[in-house]
């Protein structure tokens, strides 16, 4: 029979904006084609209707309101209690908000499969009172789990260190990039073939787009362009960059998939992550899949990537980031440089190897339960 597994803690699939949702879109694919019969819970505010399978996933679309606080935290709980009702052999719950419903998926004796994408409650947006739901919901996850998984060394260690606890270390992964030929797109854009610099992620303080925009204007580097590749929501941070933006003649997108992205990271001149908190970040290694040249901040997800030092700034500092981006500037593509990068990033974030190693995780998960 195949192994069932329940899928909770993401907005949606597939072509959400999101690392998670780019994780399980890579992901469960493969988990399928394993011979997993994989279930995912989505949000019915990002996933249409009427769209029940992604290739041989099923989409189960589970209410939850649209506030922000609130969406993550009831979309849970009801998935656990959908859980509870199918009884699927394995349950997998992806970051630390969502792991709050652990407990009760135990209660409910559950398989439960805990995935760490980082500790959500230092991201720039939270309150005091959200930044406390999910450090909650960190120590019910990692203490009520029956199996977690760490996607970068840093996790790992911060839930030995807090919680005595092991976690299995199972990184993001990159899919080997096609780099396009066509430029149509771009040129729509007013772009030329690397000559601009492109930051893609969602628009939330801790991506710091400010500070790139900030740097981008202090060189004003001559022909260059910078594009900010992302949904821009209607808050008050995306907001504030839509109009720096436009005062420094600034490309926004908008969310970009498919061809588009696909182009976008072709021609790019350097990408740049200047965050202030990642897991381990997905659109970095997708960079490196095109062979592009990065620039990232020094925080520890960032530097685990392994790059090498001179491609780090450090984080907040806009004159160390303008510094960084005139070197690149300045400089020449390698077409060597950039097999070599490809070659080096899809060797070692391999999702077929992610796939295997998640797949025996819940095994050991299942065989021990059927043992107890």
């Amino acid at each position: 029979m195949p192994m069932k597994v329940v899928v909770l803690g993401l907005r949606g699939i597939p072509d959400v904006q999101g690392g998670i949702e780019t994780h399980a879109q890579h992901l469960y694919p493969r988990l399928a084609a394993m011979g997993c019969d994989v279930e995912v819970l989505v949000r019915t505010s990002y996933v249409p209707k009427g769209l029940r399978r992604f290739g041989a996933i099923t989409l189960r679309r589970i209410w939850a309101p649209t506030t922000v606080g609130l969406e993550a935290l009831v979309h849970s709980v009801l998935g656990v209690l959908y859980a509870g009702i199918q009884r699927p052999d394995i349950l997998h719950i992806h970051a630390v908000g969502p792991a709050i419903a652990t407990p009760l998926a135990r209660w409910l004796r559950l398989k439960v499969v805990v995935t760490h994408h980082g500790p959500d409650y230092e991201r720039d947006k939270w309150g005091s009172v959200a930044r406390r739901v999910l450090r909650i919901g960190e120590d019910l996850g990692m203490r009520y789990a029956s199996s977690r998984i760490a996607i970068s060394q840093v996790i790992k260690d911060l839930i030995k260190s807090k919680y005595r606890v092991d976690a299995e270390l199972i990184p993001n992964g990159v899919v080997a990039a096609k780099a396009s030929v066509e430029t149509e797109f771009i040129r729509s854009l007013g772009l030329e073939p690397r000559r601009y610099i492109v930051q893609v992620s969602r628009f939330v303080p801790e991506k710091r787009q400010l500070d790139l925009i900030n740097a981008y204007q202090a060189i004003s580097p001559c022909g260059w362009k910078l594009v900010l590749v992302g949904a821009l929501g209607a808050d008050a941070y995306s907001m504030e960059v839509k109009a720096a933006a436009d005062r420094a003649g600034v490309v926004l997108t908008g969310f970009l998939k498919g061809t588009a992205l696909q182009e976008t990271y072709s021609h790019a001149g350097v990408f740049v992550l200047p965050s202030s908190h990642e897991g381990l970040p997905i659109a970095l290694l997708e960079a490196l899949s095109y062979g592009l040249p990065v620039i990232a901040s020094d925080i520890p997800a960032n530097r685990e990537v392994g790059l090498e030092a001179s491609s780090h700034f450090p984080v907040g500092d806009v004159r160390a980031l303008a510094a960084n981006l005139l070197r690149v500037i300045q400089g020449s593509v390698n077409a060597e440089e950039m097999a070599a990068r490809r070659l080096w990033v899809a060797s070692r974030f391999d999702w077929d190897r992610i796939a295997e190693q998640t797949f025996r995780v819940y095994r050991t998960v299942s065989e021990k339960s059927s043992r107890s």
